[in-house]
């Protein structure tokens, strides 16, 4: 009796929020990290299953159909998890100063610019994509029935992912709010729930009513719907000091303002980072396209690239995971004015991006041998030494760039938890610029002319640069501006105790 009661007293211990301004830094980051990791993990695994179930059921135009949209989807998407990341930052400094009415009045004007963000982007979202696809080189094309197939497979795609962009940013936003609270248990709980319901509707909706890309559209979808409505009552009920109180002050332009002020800038580099992401799925699709202008039925750069970025998606998750938890360290050590801690756990996060790397790596590297990854995502009809040879030199020359990519992440959430958005924004722009250069240029240059399926794979290693050369890009950009908004937290800090000590 006694060793089940501690054990429970363990698993509810898990449910209580921590307090990051506390305790030993390096244990903390690590715990709190462990369930985003976690989650970033299954969501991942529901994307590799989503991958199998797509890559092992549907036609090659279908599947190229749906890994063409993902640059289309992040660049939508990754502007409302930007703007939402970026609000969480006023939350957790309330946290950090114990201030419960400014931290309640930051969670409803969230959910409030999250509506508003939500309608503005599913509308442009769904009225652009013609746009977007032709931006990828994906027509409507009555004389290439591949491509016909392709243009109409990412349009479905494309429209219900857009339209249900509210069920994704709310979710995102509740999860934001929760770990800026301390508590990055339960939305992992969240994600693992909506994880296993979002297998099931695809098998459902793939398998047995054979509703092909809309199928899969619709299960992420209806499962990130389900979860966002869910972690919002868990979040009222779990945390009173969460729910209205009308005879509060009202939201003030202000206070607007200061969520607009660090939501916007993440949103847009979020986006912006996409319009590179777009320029590089854009000369991987040209290397499938054959010297008449048909494209190759089975599009070996494009099945190839994706099977690999696949790959690189899930082993970023620790990079990113403790990128996201140091978020909420920073914003909690900010607001309760603890510069010297703050120092010290950036130099103990970094330690362990680099141990995270250093085994990663060489996961990574393993698993390009006679390209085993590629047995995951497809079936084996469609693997073909074209497609390995593509998907190798991309994981060749991004797998050991990893570290970098650490290294952004952290910088980029240090400064945005000291709210100095302006920074990040521009190592963006850096990113951006970086992708665009080496993918539009380096693939013709290394082939000695217009690329097309007759080049070959070699020339193809220009445009796999573009991921690692954005990722060295953006954290020498932010290096010494981090360094210097530490200085300057240390000196408000500094000036703020004496004036405190001087009234006393």
């Amino acid at each position: 009796m006694i060793g089940a009661m501690k054990f429970l007293s363990k698993i509810k211990r898990l449910f209580d929020p921590m307090d990051l301004t506390k305790g030993p830094i390096a244990k903390g980051i690590l715990l709190f990290a462990i369930p985003i990791i976690l989650s970033l993990v299954f969501q991942q695994i529901y994307v590799l299953t989503d991958a199998t179930i797509v890559g092992k059921t549907l036609s090659e135009p279908e599947i190229a159909g749906v890994n063409s949209t993902g640059s289309l989807v992040f660049t939508v998407l990754q502007f409302g998890f930007g703007c939402a990341s970026g609000f969480s930052v006023i939350i957790a400094e309330a946290i950090g100063k114990k201030d419960d009415a400014k931290m309640r009045s930051s969670f409803y004007l969230q959910i409030l610019l999250v509506l508003i963000i939500s309608i503005l982007l599913t509308t442009a979202g769904i009225a652009l994509i013609p746009t977007l696809l032709k931006a990828l080189g994906i027509v409507p094309s009555a004389s290439d029935p591949v491509m016909q197939k392709t243009y109409e497979s990412a349009y479905t795609y494309l429209a219900i992912i857009y339209g249900g962009i509210l069920c994704q940013l709310l979710y995102n936003s509740i999860v934001a709010t929760l770990r800026s609270m301390g508590d990055s248990f339960v939305p992992f709980l969240f994600l693992l729930g909506s994880t296993v319901l979002n297998v099931c509707l695809d098998l459902l909706f793939i398998s047995v009513f054979s509703w092909g890309v809309a199928g899969s559209a619709i299960a992420t979808v209806l499962s990130q719907g389900i979860a966002a409505v869910g972690a919002l009552v868990y979040a009222l009920y779990r945390y009173p000091n969460l729910r209205y109180k009308k005879k509060e002050t009202k939201v003030t332009g202000s206070d607007v303002w200061a969520h607009l002020k660090n939501g916007l800038p993440l949103g847009f580099q979020f986006s912006i980072l996409a319009i590179g992401m777009i320029v590089m799925q854009a000369s991987i699709i040209a290397f499938d396209i054959q010297p008449d202008g048909t494209m190759l039925a089975t599009m070996p750069a494009q099945l190839g690239y994706a099977a690999g970025c696949k790959i690189i998606n899930l082993l970023m998750v620790p990079f990113s995971g403790l990128g996201t938890a140091f978020l909420s360290f920073a914003g909690q050590n900010y607001g309760a004015k603890q510069p010297a801690r703050l120092k010290e756990g950036l130099k103990k996060t970094a330690l362990l991006m680099v141990a995270f790397w250093v085994v990663l790596a060489l996961v990574g590297l393993l698993l390009t041998i006679q390209g085993a990854y590629q047995y995951l995502f497809l079936s084996a009809d469609k693997i073909t030494e074209e497609s390995i040879a593509f998907g190798n030199i991309y994981l060749y020359v991004s797998v050991p760039s990893l570290i970098f990519l650490g290294f952004l992440f952290l910088l980029r959430f240090t400064l945005q938890g000291l709210q100095k958005p302006l920074w990040p924004f521009l190592a963006g722009m850096g990113e951006l610029a970086a992708r665009i250069l080496l993918c539009l240029f380096l693939p013709s240059l290394i082939a000695g002319g217009p690329i097309s399926s007759a080049v070959g794979a070699f020339p193809f290693l220009g445009a796999a640069l573009g991921d690692p050369g954005a990722w060295m890009v953006a954290p020498l950009m932010m290096i010494m501006p981090t360094i210097k908004a530490i200085k300057e937290f240390a000196l408000q800090t500094e000036e703020s105790d004496a004036s405190l000590a001087e009234t006393k």
